[in-house]
């Protein structure tokens, strides 16, 4: 009896590139997929449901506002600390959720990748694009005390775009690290929370980014810039409240940082990804 021609296909080693962009957007109902399953099973059989991505933010608003505003006494640039510190806790709750869903993400679709072939970036991609979600329903609570406090933004909320796409590349770039690392070093998740609570303060979340210049000078600010979400968090205050001037001094270095960290985050993760099956 012949053989029938039954169709097959060869998955072979190519060139290294950056990404494959035909191929990922092969696999965009997938990823779809993933996002979607992200955002659903995150308030699936909760009580409060959607709240929650509004509570956490303001919990921390909350927080800041009694020790560092009231307590502490920490300048706020001349606006009220609660919004002030809102401004900054909305993009690091993205930026620490994000990074969090992406270091376990590998580790929790192990059963999937091991059995299937598919782009493995889809992984670590999923909570930084579902991520979005919890932050434009916090983003509510801003517009709520902007209009609470009479502050209305000016020219600059045309930069605001731009400076959430820093923000999502920040979080791209560590989270290709911290998912490539995770799942072959177990300890970088035992690690994570206290790194984000460090990455935390020192980023100007319950301070301004003045007050380095102001207390170790010039040279230390533009320092404190390669730090990529200073220049984000700095940003975000300048374009939404309009009474701050644009700090595009480190938002440019926090630019040039975070293209640095998105490039080697993803050469580090496209050389790694081929042992990804065999030690998950």
């Amino acid at each position: 009896m012949a053989k029938e021609n039954i169709p097959f296909v060869v998955i072979e080693a190519k060139k290294w590139r950056f990404f494959d962009l035909k191929e990922l957007y092969r696999y965009k109902d997938l990823f779809y997929f993933f996002v979607l399953r992200d955002v659903t099973v995150l308030y699936k059989q909760t009580v409060l449901g959607l709240a929650w991505a509004i509570m956490n933010p303001v919990f921390s608003m909350v927080v800041f506002s009694f020790i560092f505003g009231g307590l502490a006494k920490i300048p706020s640039d001349g606006i009220p600390y609660p919004i002030f510190s809102y401004c900054a806790v909305l993009p690091w709750t993205y930026f620490s959720q994000s990074l969090g869903g992406a270091t376990s993400s590998l580790i929790g679709s192990a059963n999937i990748f091991t059995k299937v072939y598919f782009p493995r970036i889809i992984i670590p991609f999923t909570p930084i694009i579902s991520k979005l979600f919890d932050f434009f329903i916090a983003f509510i609570i801003l517009i709520v005390l902007m209009l609470f406090y009479n502050i209305y933004p000016g020219i600059d909320i045309i930069f605001l775009p731009f400076l959430i796409l820093l923000m999502i590349l920040n979080a791209s770039g560590i989270g290709m690290w911290l998912s490539s690392l995770s799942i072959q070093y177990r300890d970088v998740r035992f690690a994570f929370n206290p790194l984000i609570s460090l990455l935390m303060y020192a980023a100007p979340v319950v301070f301004p980014a003045s007050l380095v210049k102001e207390k170790f000078g010039d040279f230390i600010y533009l320092l404190y810039g390669i730090y990529p979400m200073v220049g984000v968090i700095e940003g975000f205050r300048a374009s939404l409240l309009g009474r701050l001037p644009m700090p595009w001094d480190l938002i440019g270095i926090g630019t040039i940082s975070s293209i640095i960290v998105f490039a080697l985050g993803a050469i580090h993760f496209r050389k790694t990804e081929k042992i990804f099956a065999d030690v998950a």
